[in-house]
């Protein structure tokens, strides 16, 4: 069976099993599978959960794709969300990196999902594998391989026979009349008959026939219903954050408003959680879709893209997932009873005759704390949060109150040093080599056309790059050679930019974005008399990602025409154009590590600034350490960059408006979307690009970057993302027990005191106290500010306690602080420390 064909799963697959890796869905193309000891176990379920081995299964998933990280990252990775309380890694299978072209199949590199799959096994962890293909996850295509398109009679996402591949369809399923209707059943019916023996699930579909599962995508699922009420209630994307698209701002979801939604979903019968993301990662090479989405695929996950914990949210939700755990039997094994607290506030209670019971109080007024009465006692609720009672009595945790540390990460520049091997090692000395692209057509000619082809048809994806040259003579006797030549060039497009070269010489830029990809502008351009080259150089920035007849949708110029002639504006769109497709760096494959030592390359004393369509090389040391290392680009224009032969990804430091909103603190209260909560107005989007440590070589590193419009490639840096520091806010009525070792039977004994607890990273210590204060403070990590209640012991205590040490924990007790101050405040305990 040929991989396409192992592939035609269209939806998701959930694949689970204990300890072993079940793969033999693809066993007949992987044939490296067969070293895995298959041992399925049994998967059912029933309306309250999946069950496997016969137990119900309250389950916790984290999206983590293989592609977007490299093999050397995927062990650190799974043990990391494991760490985070994940019983389960999820991920899609990319069609489009595995079939390159037809029947030429990759399982290698960053695709060697195999040993992904053996990597997630050892770690004593299940799999969902949503084999897709089709799969959006602003990846290029949506997953799905150029060349399908190009398949005669191929038409996506409906019951065309070439194509019978889906994911995500329900969206999309009326947009195709009654073929969608049909293609959806008959997804339905090919995946139950390969009988795997393990559920199937199809997100976002509101017809899934039995015995398919539904299941819900969105930041909020608590309202989520099964269309089938004896089917489990499963959230398969549960949104920690969003990406985000070159020149737009950065988007940012609060660790409180997560844990919120987590919350609600299991206070509401919930049982499988899948973050999308855990960890976002890097879209390495032109792997991201959109179009226009960053190579950066962060997405504020709970870790981030350099394979960190993102603290405060991946601890704020480490000890949501153990307090959840704490509360499994008795959520899996009896029905809730709903208790009206207030207007906006209620408790669902899950007790059986055995005596397990546990209780989740919400406030969902998202302004006013409330204080509500359960079971005669009384328990303050923040706005817009969930308490958790394991026993009914006591609050362990509650989603509004983030009692771990918050880590300080900056990134250190490390200048571009010349190999071990160079005669200097400044960077000074750095010895820079270049080769210069032609604008326009370089060798011969691809065809001729009259007018305008479709950039992607032409393409077809193997390049970003597509000339559109052409020629304009301008009589000597011309108004507008009298004013320096000026005339005004106008463009029309369906994306996604463009650079303008008249006679060789760069004259205009223009670009749609990750909203509307096409673009008009005016830019003007200087003629001579006599002959004039127009050189477009047309670039897609991804190709589109999702929805109706996606395939569809083309990308290059329109419309072009010139003002400023006597006789009126010049319409050069019908015209005859000259075509080449790509650059001529990429024909001689430049970039490659076969190719690093070529001939073509011309040494230079200091490599040109500000200089179009360059080629720069340079042969550098890895930085030292053994920190995450990224490519600072902030003083470049636009283009791609290449370490060992490895394809780092596109770079464009392209700025957001500073004009649009942003804000400095996000308010965790209300509902959650991607236009809440931004930062980085007026900045660039992406000024950093990850180079994975597993690519560097000790020296001899060859560094490639090809720049399109000019910059200084001089102040180009590596930079060490490092963990400098911690902060950490708690006040003392914080929910406090060892919820790393808490069992249900000891909640009730837990008298210790709200503690906060501080950490740096491994090797290094707390070298030093920024700020501490216990009484009032206010502000947030790095902007703290006493108050007029504070402990003048403060600093001097956290000092005795911290300095020198790995971690340390401070509790808010009569022996550490004076606990008589301000006896009607809720005292609160704020410090930042430094770690070196």
């Amino acid at each position: 069976m040929k991989i396409m064909s192992c592939f035609y799963c269209n939806f998701k697959f959930i694949f689970l099993a204990f300890t072993a890796i079940w793969i033999t869905a693809m066993s007949s193309s992987l044939t490296a599978v067969d070293a895995i000891n298959v041992s399925t176990g049994s998967v059912t379920y029933d309306r309250r959960s999946l069950i496997i081995n016969g137990q119900r299964k309250l389950l916790i998933s984290a999206s983590i794709h293989y592609p977007r990280s490299v093999p050397a990252m995927w062990p650190g990775l799974v043990q990391l969300a494991k760490e985070g309380g994940v019983d389960v890694i999820e991920t899609y299978v990319f069609w489009n990196g595995h079939e390159i072209s037809p029947d030429n199949y990759y399982f290698g590199g960053r695709y060697d999902l195999v040993k992904f799959c053996k990597i997630v096994q050892q770690a004593g962890m299940y799999m969902i594998l949503r084999i897709g293909p089709f799969v959006a996850a602003e990846w290029n295509f949506g997953g799905l391989p150029v060349w399908l398109h190009y398949v005669p009679g191929t038409t996506f996402r409906t019951d065309s026979e070439p194509f019978k591949v889906e994911n995500e369809y329900g969206y999309y399923e009326n947009a195709y009349g009654e073929g969608g209707k049909r293609y959806a059943l008959w997804a339905a019916k090919m995946a139950l008959s390969q009988n795997t023996g393990v559920p199937w699930i199809m997100c976002q579909q509101y017809d899934a026939p039995d015995p398919v599962i539904d299941t819900c995508n969105s930041f909020y699922c608590d309202k989520f219903k099964p269309i089938n009420p004896n089917k489990p209630k499963i959230w398969t994307e549960n949104w920690p954050g969003w990406f985000k698209t070159f020149g737009a701002r950065d988007p940012h979801r609060p660790a409180e408003d997560v844990a919120y939604s987590v919350a609600r979903f299991f206070q509401k019968g919930g049982s499988v959680q899948n973050y999308y993301m855990y960890h976002g990662g890097t879209n390495f090479g032109r792997t991201a879709g959109g179009p226009f989405i960053t190579t950066s695929y962060d997405y504020d996950a709970p870790i981030d893209e350099y394979g960190l914990a993102r603290f405060p949210k991946w601890g704020h939700l480490k000890e949501l997932h153990k307090v959840i755990k704490l509360c499994e039997h008795a959520l899996l094994n009896n029905d809730p009873t709903l208790l009206s607290l207030g207007p906006l506030q209620e408790a669902d209670v899950y007790q059986d005759a055995s005596g397990a019971c546990a209780a989740f109080l919400a406030n969902m007024d998202d302004k006013n704390d409330k204080v509500v009465q359960f079971r005669n006692s009384s328990y303050h609720l923040p706005a817009w949060s969930v308490s958790i009672l394991p026993d009914c009595q006591n609050v362990v945790f509650n989603t509004a109150k983030v009692g771990c540390q918050t880590s300080v990460v900056n990134m250190a520049p490390v200048d571009l040093h010349p190999t071990a091997s160079s005669p200097k090692r400044d960077i000074k000395s750095l010895q820079w080599e270049i080769f210069k692209e032609r604008a326009g057509v370089w060798g011969v000619a691809d065809f001729t056309n009259n007018g305008f082809v479709d950039h992607i048809n032409t393409t077809k994806d193997t390049t970003d790059y597509l000339w559109y040259t052409t020629s304009i003579s301008v009589d000597k006797e011309e108004d507008l050679l009298r004013n320096s030549g000026t005339a005004m060039l106008l463009v029309e497009s369906k994306g996604h930019a463009m650079h303008v070269f008249i006679n060789q010489k760069l004259q205009g830029l223009a670009s749609g974005n990750g909203t509307v990809p096409q673009f008009k502008f005016r830019t003007p351009i200087t003629l001579k008399a006599g002959k004039n080259e127009i050189a477009l150089l047309s670039m897609t920035v991804g190709l589109q990602t999702a929805g109706s007849f996606y395939e569809w949708i083309g990308a290059g110029p329109t419309s072009v025409k010139v003002e400023g002639f006597k006789s009126g504006t010049l319409d050069l769109s019908a015209c005859t154009w000259t075509y080449k497709i790509g650059l001529q760096g990429e024909h001689l494959r430049i970039h490659k590590s076969y190719n690093l030592n070529s001939k073509i390359w011309a040494p230079t004393s200091e490599p040109p600034k500000q200089q179009p369509l360059t080629w720069y090389k340079a042969v550098v040391d890895a930085p030292p350490g053994n920190e995450p290392v990224a490519l600072d680009m902030i003083h470049m224009g636009k283009g791609m960059a290449w370490l060992n032969g490895q394809e780092i990804g596109r770079y464009w430091p392209r700025k957001s408006s500073k004009y649009e909103k942003c804000v400095t603190r996000c308010d965790y209260r209300g509902k959650f979307n991607p236009d809440k909560c931004f930062t980085g107005c007026g900045e660039p989007t992406q000024r950093w690009y990850h180079v994975p440590r597993s690519w560097f070589k000790p020296s001899g590193n060859v560094l490639i970057i090809f720049e399109e419009t000019g910059g200084d490639p001089s102040q180009i840096r590596f930079s060490m993302r490092k963990v400098s520091g911690a902060c950490g806010h708690l006040s003392e009525d914080h929910p406090y027990f060892d919820v790393e070792n808490l069992q249900g039977s000891e909640i009730v004994n837990d008298k210790n005191r709200a503690t906060l607890s501080l950490k740096c990273p491994t090797n290094t210590t707390i070298s030093a106290v920024k700020f501490a204060s216990f009484g009032n403070p206010t502000g947030t990590c790095g902007s703290y500010v006493q108050g007029d209640c504070h402990d003048s012991n403060s600093a001097s205590l956290v000092e005795k306690v911290c300095l020198n040490q790995n971690e340390c924990e401070l509790e808010m007790s009569s022996a550490n602080f004076n606990m008589k101050l301000c006896p009607s405040t809720v005292k609160k305990l704020a410090v930042e420390v430094n770690c070196s």
